[in-house]
């Protein structure tokens, strides 16, 4: 499964002379997922990051993330959460499923969290990113992006 993550810095900064405002907080999340021991070599850069057909604009740094089932979108989920609770100012990661559905958290949202929040957070989000998996396997998972009650 394919996960697009977006950064976006909510604290407006004006763009460096070169125009990027965004560009290495996507560099600094790639390093980071980069280096985590369950995601090493399914993290790169997009390279078809520009805008869409018909849309203006600049276009977007992404990041993608190739995860396979077995718990690799929890070490993505969990991983996002700590990087975003390292930042400092606000900034926000929305992650992209392969069927378009986007999951937006907040360093706003995740700063405030204790560990266990922080871990109850991220399964939270891997449920989401994994919901998209299972229900085209016919794996009935609810709308909400919680698993049905065993």
């Amino acid at each position: 499964m394919r996960i697009g993550l977006t950064v976006r810095a909510d604290d407006e900064r004006k763009p460096s002379p070169d125009g990027d405002t965004g560009g290495a907080d996507s560099d600094d999340l790639r390093r980071w997922l980069a280096g985590q021991p369950g995601l090493r070599g399914r993290v790169r850069r997009a390279t078809d990051s520009g805008p869409p057909p018909g849309a203006m604009g600049a276009g977007t740094d992404v990041v993608l993330a190739l995860l396979e089932p077995g718990g690799v979108a929890t070490v993505l989920a969990g991983s996002v959460v700590t990087w975003l609770q390292t930042r400092r100012g606000s900034r926000t990661v929305t992650l992209t499923r392969p069927d378009g559905t986007e999951i937006t958290v907040s360093s706003a949202e995740v700063a405030p969290l204790d560990a266990h929040q922080a871990i109850e957070l991220a399964e939270r989000l891997a449920a989401a990113l994994e919901q998209e998996g299972r229900a085209a396997a016919g794996g009935g998972a609810e709308a909400d992006g919680t698993s049905p009650a065993p």
